[in-house]
């Protein structure tokens, strides 16, 4: 057996053996779907439903890719002027973990009476304040936390701060990067997937489920669930790519 096929076994396996149990408990108890639908349910609604559930998981996609966006690009620019200027990072740091401290259902509200409630502004804005702070903490430390030696070696050959920038802190700050990618990618589905809960266009997930459940069609709710986690483990998979194809190195060491 090859070693990514022994990788890839185990989790399809344990996969498997769990939906078996949760189909058998459901069955063998008789649990309403009310309580927990079972797995063949959600399948069907899946089947029956694949259209409308693929349009909406498009949807909540590209708002949580738009806020995802939004929150890196101003989370690297912040980390930037951090890591050149101690006001700044005094000012920005706590700042940034206040918003992420602040609950989504308290923010988006506010958003939907600043904004047109039928927009998809206010759902991109909260995903960006969710996504900023890992982004920009991690950011903040990989331009920062750059070995002593590098840096006395660059200020040796009387090198522009520019220069030791681009030559010494960005490179050293990519992997502190995709660490911090790694943790936002996922929220920014959450967080596009809930905003969608409190009024606004009804394309989304979130939107889907919170109707579904209301009109009793719990299986259809569940596979609207089903839809959010395919989404997010894409969004999350897509940064794993990205990683491989910006440290190639790494792919290699795990092979190893």
């Amino acid at each position: 057996m090859s070693p990514r096929l022994s990788l890839i076994w185990p989790p399809i396996l344990v996969g498997c053996a769990a939906l078996a149990i949760w189909q058998g408990v459901v069955v063998g108890f008789g649990i309403k779907p009310f309580l927990l639908p079972a797995p063949s349910l959600i399948a069907t609604n899946v089947v029956d439903n694949a259209g409308v559930i693929r349009e909406a998981a498009v949807y909540t996609a590209t708002t949580a890719l738009l806020g995802l966006l939004i929150g890196i690009i101003a989370a690297i620019l912040a980390g930037l002027l951090a890591s050149r200027f101690i006001v700044v990072k005094r000012l920005v740091t706590p700042l940034a973990a206040g918003l992420a401290a602040v609950p989504i259902i308290a923010l988006t509200p506010i958003f939907n009476n600043m904004f047109d409630i039928t927009s998809r502004t206010p759902r991109v804005l909260v995903t960006a304040i969710i996504v900023f702070f890992p982004v920009f903490e991690n950011v903040t430390r990989g331009l920062t936390q750059v070995p002593t030696a590098q840096l006395e070696l660059m200020r040796s050959l009387n090198a522009a701060p520019a220069t030791i920038a681009r030559l010494v802190r960005i490179p050293n700050a990519l992997s502190f990067f995709l660490t911090g990618l790694k943790v936002a990618a996922p929220l920014a589905v959450i967080a596009a997937l809930v905003a969608e809960y409190f009024g606004g266009p009804q394309q989304g997930l979130g939107a889907r489920i919170a109707s579904s459940a209301a009109n009793t069609a719990y299986g259809r709710a569940w596979a609207y669930v089903v839809a959010a986690i395919i989404v997010g483990l894409f969004f999350y998979l897509m940064v794993l790519l990205l990683e491989r194809l910006a440290r190639p190195w790494t792919g290699r060491a795990r092979a190893t």
